[in-house]
């Protein structure tokens, strides 16, 4: 497989993540950085996540691919100037949502440069100093509406995700962005909901660290994300979302009335129904 020369915008968990595995896997022949956070840009040339930083229209210029790994709102803003301004270089964005940045660019005549994916990895943490060796070994990577891309641009980004251990899937934006509200976005919106209500009824800070067990911190983990990741996601996936709130909403109020009423027999069914799950994930 060819090596590229590769630009980063977003060197923080997922991007400097992403320049780890381009780096062990000879995949890139220079990385190169481009953070809006000046300490974020420092730190990645210190952790040697790339080789140098560069300004966005420099990057554009010396690179071959240009990998988007910023929040969904600054990809949707970015991504049409970007393909202006670029001649034959590949596009290829890693944000969790699809459906408004596909829209947003469908009608451009660069289209087939992009390649519009969703690795479905990440963490609780961010910034440069978040990034994780081999984080995609064995995880899934969505492809969207990959009819639309050109040949050569989709064949070497999922060449690239191959390499770096990921196995890719193909999917329509919609379909993708429904099913990451789910399975992905309504996990978080739980987790942060429950750390308030936690937050709210414990005012002993003590008292959460000591009594928590493993099954409070695995629940309330991701109530640590990064909120300008998060939020924009939550908004461009505005109907998914509330449509999945709505009926986990519903099954709480199930739970809340079976223990009202002492409805015992149907507080077992619930937790039974949801025991079904072991099926899917072990």
């Amino acid at each position: 497989m060819e090596r590229k020369k590769i630009a980063i915008i977003g060197v923080g968990l997922i991007g400097g993540s992403l320049a780890l595995q381009l780096h062990e896997k000879k995949l890139s022949s220079k990385l190169i950085g481009v953070d809006s956070d000046p300490s974020h840009a420092q730190k990645a040339v210190e952790l040697e996540l790339v080789d140098e930083i560069m300004t966005l229209d420099d990057a554009i210029a010396a690179v071959n691919v240009i990998v988007l790994a910023i929040p969904v709102n600054a990809i949707l803003k970015l991504l049409p100037p970007l393909l202006d301004k670029i001649d034959q270089q590949i596009v290829v964005d890693l944000g969790s949502t699809k459906s408004l940045l596909i829209n947003a660019i469908k009608a451009h005549p660069k289209r087939g440069r992009y390649v519009a994916t969703h690795p479905m990895w990440g963490t609780e943490y961010s910034g440069p100093e978040a990034a994780v060796r081999e984080a995609f070994e064995d995880k899934a990577v969505i492809i969207c509406n990959a009819h639309e891309s050109d040949t050569d641009a989709l064949e070497w980004v999922k060449a690239m995700y191959k390499k770096i251990g990921m196995h890719l899937l193909e999917m329509e934006a919609e379909a993708h962005d429904l099913h990451a509200a789910y399975v992905s976005h309504i996990s978080h919106i739980t987790s942060f909901a429950l750390a308030n209500t936690v937050l709210e009824k414990e005012k002993e800070e003590n008292a959460i660290f000591e009594l928590a067990s493993a099954g409070f911190e695995s629940t309330v983990r991701l109530a640590k994300s990064n909120p300008a990741m998060w939020a924009p996601i939550f908004m461009q996936n505005k109907e998914n979302v509330l449509d999945v709130l709505k009926e986990h909403i519903a099954q709480l109020t199930r739970f809340k009335e079976s223990i009202e009423k002492e409805d015992n027999d149907y507080l077992m069914k619930l937790i039974e129904n949801a025991n079904k799950i072991r099926r899917i994930i072990k």
